[in-house]
């Protein structure tokens, strides 16, 4: 699931991350939450592991961040950030 784009170019930071894409002219912001995502995708993670480890870090439900982690996935999706 990487997003290995050499269009895109990251800035990163406490307040979350922003996603220029170069060739679409475009800026994406994420929070933090998205940006922690973002760089798991960048390296490569499976989706479970990045499911597991937001799991153990909010204490949220599994189930629940499963669902918004498949979101978010799919919003990079139809935002052309993410190849399908």
């Amino acid at each position: 699931m990487a997003t290995e784009n050499s269009h895109l170019h990251t800035i990163l930071d406490q307040d979350g991350a922003a996603i220029l894409d170069v060739e679409r002219g475009l800026i994406s912001t994420l929070n933090p939450t998205g940006a922690y995502v973002w760089q798991c995708l960048e390296r490569g993670e499976a989706f479970e592991t990045i499911v597991t480890n937001l799991t153990q870090e909010t204490g949220e439900e599994p189930l629940v961040v499963e669902a918004d982690v498949r979101e978010f996935i799919e919003a990079l999706k139809q935002t052309h950030l993410m190849s399908h």
